[in-house]
C-alpha cells in the first residue's frame, strides 16, 4: 500500500497531483499505523538510498525541501535521513558527510519504527491524514531529483572516478584544530555588536586560513602526491542569489578554486584543493554575514534620508560588495604569495623573495583545478548581472573596502 501511494504521488501529472495525495494519505491514514510506520521508514530509507547513488549529499536533499516545501516537512526530512543513516558504519562516511549530517543534528529519537509516525504526530500536533500527505510529498519531492555531478562517493562506495580526496574520519593532525579556532573566531566575528573586535576576529582567523593554504602548497612542492582536487557544494539562495553567488566566486578564485552555480537547485559547486575549500566556505560565509549587515544598516540609512529601501539597492550594493572584495583579495593574494618563503625543518617564514618552489606548485594545482572541472563540467555558460542603483553600488563598495579580510590594517595575508 506505501509503495503503491507513493509511486501514484511520483507519476502523477500536476493537476493531479492533490487527488494522488488525498487518496494515498486517505489509504495510509485508516491502515494499521504501526504497519504504516515500518513500511514509510522502509520507503524513505529506499528512497533516500537512491538520492545518494546519484549524486545528493544530506545538506543538499534538506536544502531542497527548504525551497520546495513547507517548515512543517523539514524536520521529517532530518528523521527519514538519520533513519538511513543507520545502514552505514562511521567509517563508511566521509569527513564532509560527517559535518552535514551534525549540522542536520540528525538523530534516531524514537523507539521502534513501529511507533515512529505516531511520535511524530504527537511533538508536530498533526493527524494522520496530515502527517501522512506530508511524508508522501517529501517522499515524491526526493524521488524526481535528477542525478547531480558527485562530489564524492555514496555512503559505503569505492571505486575509481570519484572526483574528490576523502580523509580518514576522524583527527587529522594540523586540522581540525585549525578548522575548530577558525569556526570559533568566526562566530564570535559575526555575533559581536562591535565592529572593531569582529575585525580583530576575522583577521585572526583569515591569517589562520591563508598560514595553513600556504603552509600546505609550499610543504607539498616537489613531492609526488596522490591528493586531488576535491569538491564541495555550498548553498546560495534567494533572496539576491545573482550577487552572492559573485561573492563566492571572489573568495574561491582568491583560493584557487573555482565555483560552478546550479541556481535551479540553490547551490554551487566548489572545485579545489581539500584545505582551500575548507577556507572557500569559512571565508564565504563570515563575508556574507558582513555583508548582509552592512547592506542592512546601508539601507536604513537610506531609507531614514528619504530613499526606498528597494530590491534594487540591495541587489547593486551586493554585487558592487562582491567586486570591490575580489579586487581586494586578488591584490592580496598576489603579495602575500611573494613573501613566503619554507625553511629545511618545513617552518614558513616572511621573505623578500617568493620560495622558487611556490609558483610552480600553484601553477600546478590551478592547472589541476582547471582540468578537474573540464572533467565534471564539459558544457558551462557563463551569466552576466546588471547594476541599476547607483547608491547601492557606492554603499557596497564602501562597504567591502570596510569589510575584515586579515592583518590589523584590513589587507589579507595570502
Amino acid at each position: 500500500m506505501v509503495a503503491q501511494a507513493v509511486a501514484q504521488v511520483t507519476g502523477a501529472a500536476p493537476e493531479r497531483l492533490d487527488l494522488a495525495l488525498d487518496t494515498g494519505a486517505s489509504l495510509l491514514a485508516a491502515a494499521d499505523w504501526t504497519e504504516v510506520s515500518r513500511a514509510l521508514l522502509a520507503q524513505a530509507e529506499r528512497t533516500v538510498g537512491r538520492a545518494w547513488t546519484v549524486g545528493w549529499r544530506p545538506a543538499d536533499l534538506t536544502r531542497m525541501v527548504r525551497r520546495e516545501l513547507a517548515p512543517v516537512h523539514q524536520p521529517l526530512a532530518v528523521d527519514l535521513i538519520a533513519a538511513e543513516q543507520r545502514r552505514h558504519p562511521a567509517a563508511a562516511l566521509d569527513r564532509r558527510w560527517h559535518e552535514q549530517l551534525r549540522e542536520l543534528a540528525t538523530e534516531v529519537w524514537w523507539d521502534g519504527d513501529g511507533g515512529y509516525l505516531a511520535a511524530y504526530a504527537a511533538k508536530h500536533r498533526l493527524d494522520r491524514f496530515a502527517l501522512a500527505t506530508t511524508v508522501l510529498e517529501l517522499l515524491r519531492l526526493w524521488s524526481l531529483l535528477p542525478p547531480l555531478q558527485p562530489v564524492g562517493p555514496a555512503p559505503g562506495a569505492a571505486g575509481p572516478g570519484r572526483p574528490v580526496e576523502h580523509r580518514a574520519v576522524g583527527p587529522v593532525p594540523g586540522e581540525p584544530r585549525m578548522l575548530s579556532r577558525i569556526r570559533a573566531l568566526l562566530a564570535k566575528a559575526e555575533s559581536t555588536e562591535y565592529p572593531e573586535e569582529a575585525e580583530a576576529l576575522t583577521a585572526k582567523a583569515q591569517q589562520l586560513i591563508a598560514q595553513h593554504s600556504i603552509d600546505e602548497a609550499l610543504l607539498t612542492a616537489g613531492q609526488s602526491s596522490s591528493t586531488v582536487p576535491g569538491a564541495l557544494r555550498i548553498g546560495v539562495d534567494n533572496p539576491y542569489e545573482s550577487p552572492k553567488a559573485m561573492l563566492l566566486d571572489a573568495v574561491a578564485t582568491a583560493n584557487r578554486c573555482r565555483i560552478v552555480w546550479a541556481k535551479e537547485f540553490g547551490f554551487c559547486t566548489v572545485i579545489g584543493f581539500d584545505s582551500d575549500l575548507d577556507a572557500v566556505e569559512l571565508l564565504y560565509t563570515s563575508l556574507l554575514v558582513q555583508a548582509t549587515a552592512a547592506m542592512q544598516r546601508a539601507g536604513s540609512r537610506h531609507h531614514k534620508e528619504g530613499a526606498a529601501r528597494t530590491k534594487s539597492f540591495r541587489q547593486s550594493f551586493l554585487i558592487a560588495y562582491a567586486a570591490r572584495i575580489r579586487e581586494r583579495l586578488t591584490t592580496a593574494t598576489a603579495e602575500a604569495v611573494a613573501g613566503h618563503r619554507v625553511g629545511e625543518d618545513g617552518t614558513v617564514t616572511q621573505a623578500q623573495a617568493p620560495d622558487e618552489r611556490l609558483l610552480p606548485a600553484l601553477a600546478a594545482r590551478e592547472e589541476a583545478v582547471d582540468q578537474t572541472v573540464d572533467r565534471m563540467f564539459p558544457r558551462l555558460t557563463s551569466q552576466r548581472v546588471r547594476v541599476s542603483n547607483a547608491d547601492g553600488w557606492y554603499e557596497g563598495r564602501a562597504a567591502a573596502d570596510r569589510a575584515a579580510l586579515g592583518g590589523g590594517s584590513g589587507s589579507i595575508e595570502r
